[in-house]
């Protein structure tokens, strides 16, 4: 699984950091970037959560590895 946030559309709410945060963290300017290139089998039900709970849908999770 791949998770991608959109930059243009985060608020920095930081409840995906809340969530997962061996995935995502917030970055210096505030806003939340993703910590590694494909998500563990073991994380990837949190990552959807965090996506599910985004208020600003920034968040999207591929199942494609290609993606």
């Amino acid at each position: 699984m791949k998770v991608h946030i959109n930059q243009d559309v985060c608020a920095g709410f930081g409840i995906c950091v809340g969530v997962c945060p061996e995935v995502f963290e917030l970055h210096d300017d505030g806003y939340a970037t993703v910590l590694v290139d494909e998500v563990p089998p073991d994380l990837q039900d949190l990552v959807r959560t965090a996506e599910s709970q985004c208020p600003a849908r920034a968040i999207s999770v591929s199942d494609d590895a290609s993606s």
